[in-house]
């Protein structure tokens, strides 16, 4: 007598409560992120809610800084932190380019592995590290040997004379933009690097062929397959740059004074909450420095928050 056959397992069934299950999975990873998000903001404005009650808006617009007589605003703080990470920016962005054109484009191959791991290590190094060789390395040259010559020949023009005019003190804005570009360029040449290299050769072979010479292949093909995720890794450097914390508190100075000239030292709203929660012997003055984390946390939201925006209008633009 034959045994009876056991019943076939239904794929169908299995692979839908698979799927049903990952779904789920991945949809709780999203949700987990949402609240995170909320609770940190959340927790840091609960945290400020006496400095909001006691100040309101003004503390936005308010450049004193006083822990004795109670009297606090971020203007300072919010003005160093946008002022640095746009000189960083400015650097960094178009050292980036240069560095991502070079290894994909002119380098020879031997060059490019070795030159692309050095960049990307240089991301790994610990903030820390780049806030000391600042201090100890680039402050003292700067104030010897380059500073006096900008406050010499830049400092006395019209206009902008006011930005390059102050004492070479080596400590001050232009220094912490120096070496937050020094930082962010790993993460930006990289991204930059990677989505270069996803550019199909047939489309620059056929760009040269039509007789465009390097920059123009690059200018009017490369950038413009990639333009989406070029900018996506510029914002991305730029939100480090915003948030960044000791390397800029070993160089920027802080010193609590609202000055146009960059040589000038300045302060930021991390480096802020680095030198003095450990002192704040209030309510009132902690208060008033996890109110500055909600405004960096408002700094940063907006500027990832444009940066989507951008991105969003660009894919609308290539689609159309």
């Amino acid at each position: 007598m034959s045994a009876i056959p056991a019943p076939a397992v239904d794929t169908t069934t299995r692979d839908a409560t698979a799927d049903r299950g990952f779904r789920w999975l991945v949809t709780a990873a999203g949700i987990f992120v949402l609240v995170s998000l909320a609770a940190a903001a959340l927790s840091m404005l609960w945290g400020g809610r006496e400095t909001f009650r006691t100040f309101g808006l003004g503390f936005f617009t308010s450049r004193a800084w006083d822990p004795v007589g109670l009297q606090f605003g971020a203007l300072v703080p919010i003005y160093g932190t946008v002022v640095t990470a746009l000189i960083a920016m400015l650097i960094a962005v178009p050292v980036s380019f240069g560095i991502a054109m070079f290894l994909t484009e002119i380098a020879p191959k031997w060059m490019r592995g070795p030159v692309g791991t050095a960049i990307e290590l240089l991301a790994g190094i610990p903030s820390i590290i780049y806030g000391m060789w600042g201090l100890f390395v680039l402050v003292p040259y700067l104030s010897e040997h380059v500073y006096p010559w900008i406050d010499a020949h830049l400092g006395t023009l019209p206009l902008i004379g006011t930005l390059f005019a102050g004492p070479p003190l080596g400590l001050g804005m232009l220094t912490a933009g120096l070496v937050l570009a020094i930082m962010i360029i790993p993460f930006i040449a990289s991204v930059m690097r990677e989505v270069f290299l996803t550019v199909p050769n047939r489309l620059k072979e056929s760009s040269y062929a039509l007789g465009s010479t390097r920059w123009e292949v690059v200018w009017d093909v490369v950038l413009p397959y990639t333009r989406s995720a070029v900018i996506g890794g510029i914002f991305l450097g730029l939100g480090r740059a915003l948030g960044e914390t000791m390397a800029v508190t070993f160089v920027l100075g802080n010193a609590h004074e609202l000055t146009a000239s960059l040589l000038m030292p300045g302060n930021s709203i991390a480096a802020t909450i680095a030198n003095e929660f450990a002192e704040a012997d209030s309510d009132q003055y902690r208060s008033a420095l996890i109110a500055l984390g909600f405004v960096l946390f408002l700094v940063t939201f907006v500027v990832l928050s444009v940066a989507r925006l951008m991105l969003r209008r660009l894919s609308k633009r290539e689609g159309a």
